[in-house]
This record gives structure tokens, sequence and C-alpha cells, in this order.
């Protein structure tokens, strides 16, 4: 691998074939230079910036980190089988690292523990990323002494369902967990049911939900069903159709958009799942 950038003595941008990687490692880049090989002995991570992230860019914020606290997260996370989410996804361990290092700050400074919100609609909503927080707030605690208060875990959830918004930015994940809460309400009191959310079909209800907001987030709603299949899914469900337009205009003023055709077509096929005897 060949050196194209030099952030600082633990972070380089390198050219590995034909793709850019950032590398991490103690040393790293330390006297190199642009056009050296890479010494592999001082490699740490080698990280795959995805979805069109500017490599340079994720390479400076990655530089600001402590690499001790990189090399921590990744370690923890290749212990509980995410490796490959670590890997390619620059941004998660940016963001993870950073909030480990914000911990430690405040258990250093005898600050007593933030007791996040949402933590049952996590549990609920997000069950694997709530189990997989779990495991990585473990497998760090085995490394640093157990000093990680458990509430953590939930925010490494958080953290975890915030992935697929490419951003380190929680605030959509709070909106979005906010948001479900409400719909499901809406079903609840259309049907006059109580939906058990452990259920297979509003798990899969769920998820939809969440990919739709990522869609959203990216601006990028389905709109390509011929109009003849929309037509019949409306007309094959009524009282779905009726709540999956109230579902829409919850999400209107939520989330400021107009949702598509299509899109509230696909509700209607989950809200009738979900409310089938």
């Amino acid at each position: 691998m060949e050196i194209l950038r030099v952030f600082n003595n633990n972070v380089v941008l390198a050219k590995d074939g034909t793709r850019e990687v950032i590398l991490t490692g103690r040393g790293l880049g330390f006297k190199a230079k642009p056009g050296m090989t890479v010494d592999r002995a001082k490699v740490a991570r080698v990280f795959v910036p995805s979805d069109g992230r500017d490599p340079d860019h994720m390479a400076q914020l990655l530089g600001d980190i402590p690499p001790e606290i990189i090399r921590l997260v990744s370690d923890a996370m290749d212990e509980i089988g995410m490796g490959e989410e670590a890997a390619q996804s620059p941004t998660l361990v940016m963001a993870l690292a950073d909030h480990v290092c914000g911990a430690l700050r405040r258990v250093k400074n005898r600050i007593p523990a933030i007791a996040y919100p949402l933590t049952e609609e996590v549990q609920t909503l997000y069950e694997r990323e709530y189990e997989q927080g779990r495991a990585l707030l473990a497998a760090l605690n085995r490394r640093l002494n157990g000093v990680l208060s458990d509430n953590e875990g939930v925010a490494f959830a958080l953290h975890l369902v915030n992935a697929g918004f490419s951003t380190g930015d929680l605030s959509h994940t709070y909106a979005m967990t906010g948001v479900i809460q409400q719909l499901l309400a809406v079903i609840e009191s259309t049907y006059g049911i109580t939906l058990d959310e452990h259920s297979v079909n509003v798990g899969r209800f769920i998820t939809h939900l969440r990919y739709l907001f990522v869609r959203i987030h990216q601006h990028g709603q389905l709109d390509r069903e011929p109009e003849a299949i929309v037509t019949s899914i409306m007309e094959s469900y009524p009282q779905a159709a009726e709540c999956a337009h109230r579902i829409a205009a919850l999400i209107e003023l939520r989330l400021d958009t107009t949702l598509t055709e299509d899109e509230i077509a696909y509700l209607t096929l989950h809200v009738a799942r979900v409310t089938a005897a």
C-alpha cells in the first residue's frame, strides 16, 4: 500500500489497489510522506469509507480520536462479531470511540453516569441493536475493568441504529424512535387493539419504518410501482389504507416530508399484516 496523505502520527490515507483506505496505528504516520510504502507492521486497523463518504474527511475525524480508543472499540467489535461493520463504517467506529472517550472522561472526573432517554423504547423497538450494544458494553468493560455504566449499553444501541443514517448525530435516531411509537399508537387507536411489539409482523413493520426513514433522510423514496398495483393494494385493504394515510400525515407533520403513493401502499400492506386476526 502507498501513502497518499498523512494526518498525524497515527492516521494515514493510503492506496490499496484501486481503492483508498484509512489506516490507523501507533506511529504509522511518524516521518511518513506521500508516496512512501506503508509499514504494515504498524497498521492496527484498516477502514474502507462507504456510502460516498470523503476519505480525507473521514481520516481527519479519526485523527482527532486517540488511537488506543479506536483500537479498543474496534477490538471489542471484532470480539462480538461486528468486525466487518467496523471495517466498512468508519463513521460508526468514530461515533462509538468518541462516545467511549466521553464516558471515560466522566468516570475520571467522577461525574454521574448519564440516564439515557427512551431506554424502554430502545429495548422494544431495536432488540437486535440493543443486544449488540449490551454485548459491546461487556466486551469493552472486560478491557476497562468494568468502569463503564450499564446505561452505556443503550447509548451504544442507539449509535448502532443511527449507523443507517450515515451520520454521527443521534437526533435522527431519537426522532425516529419517537415517531415509530406514535405510528404504532395510531394503528392501535384506529383498530382498537393492542399490538404485540415482539411479534414477527410488528417487527417487520418496524424494520420497514426504519428503512423508510433512511430513504426519507437520503431523499430516495420508493416511486416506481405500476399505478395498477398501488390501486389494487389500496382497494383491497380499505381500512388499512385509511390508517396508512393517517400514518403518512403524521410522518409529514413530524419529518416535514410528503410520502409517495408507493410508500403509502407499502405502509397499507404492513398495517394489514399487523392487524390481521
